[in-house]
């Protein structure tokens, strides 16, 4: 009988794809379910823009009423001097709300998906990944207040650099991406995530430099380095400063740190697919 159970496991063992041939399955399933994800984009914008009275509109609201609360704490209660504020803070503020409701919706991408994923057999990976591109399409439309306040409130910070846009926004997409898929997987195992994600994110945001530059850091960084370190293994340290660069300052982002948090969103997004190939056979069972 043991001899049985171990053969039963060699076979397993030697039918389950190795981590390459699990990556490059992956990409072929992605590739001939394009039209699939192109679907699902589609029917969650258009659920999104359904559920409210202003429908995707509020995807250029949002981000101006958080600029306005952020505006009205920092800039006129606490009275902070810096030029043109509500520019600088909405650089952070739109790719944030773009990387946190993608993360909010990943979340619960597979369980709330519970009857399609016992139903019919398709490639559960597709499910996270529509959501991300969903909230590409969701960030263009928060660029359109962007653009108006640089025309026609702060002319002066127009530059050439507001094209590179795209690549930062490429590399906030990978890292996006990675988690997103992650999240969806471990959610299904561990519901307290999803419990816990809203908490989380807005703790990363307040320890993220959003609000503030980093250039207010520098008292922290003379006298705590090893403090200083740790707050630079943020991915979003580098991201919202690249953006500002971008934006705010008229000028090149970081490139050395934004090519580190590529390198290590790549890393994370393999192994991100890797994690959740593995656990997608026992979603039917758990769900």
């Amino acid at each position: 009988m043991a001899s049985q159970t171990d053969a039963v496991r060699a076979t397993y063992r030697m039918a389950r794809p190795g981590p390459l041939a699990t990556l490059k399955g992956t990409v072929r399933d992605v590739l001939s379910r394009r039209r699939l994800i192109q679907y699902l984009v589609r029917a969650d914008l258009k659920k999104h823009g359904a559920d409210t009275l202003l429908g995707n509109v509020w995807w250029i609201l949002d981000p101006l009423l958080t600029m306005l609360v952020y505006v009205i704490l920092i800039a006129i209660i606490l009275r902070s001097n810096r030029e043109a504020y509500p520019l600088f803070i909405f650089c952070a503020i739109l790719p944030w709300k773009w990387f946190s409701s993608t993360i909010g919706a990943a979340v619960t991408g597979i369980t709330t998906r519970e009857l399609i994923i016992k139903q019919v057999n398709f490639p559960k990976i597709v499910l996270p990944i529509a959501i991300t591109v969903g909230g590409v399409v969701s960030f263009v439309f928060g660029l359109v207040p962007l653009l108006a306040m640089l025309v026609f409130i702060y002319p002066s910070h127009l530059s050439v650099w507001l094209l590179a846009l795209p690549i930062v926004a490429a590399v906030q997409f990978v890292l996006t991406l990675a988690l997103a898929i992650l999240a969806s997987a471990l959610t299904v195992f561990y519901r307290d995530i999803g419990n816990l994600a809203g908490h989380l994110l807005r703790l990363w945001f307040y320890l993220s430099p959003a609000l503030y530059g980093t250039d207010q850091l520098d008292k922290i960084a003379k006298e705590s380095p090893s403090l200083f370190s740790i707050y630079e293994l943020n991915p979003f340290a580098a991201v919202f400063e690249s953006y500002r660069n971008l934006i705010y300052y008229g000028q090149a982002p970081t490139w050395n740190l934004l090519g580190l948090v590529l390198l290590e969103s790549l890393v994370l997004l393999v192994v991100a697919v890797l994690v959740f190939r593995r656990l997608e056979p026992s979603f039917a069972k758990i769900l």
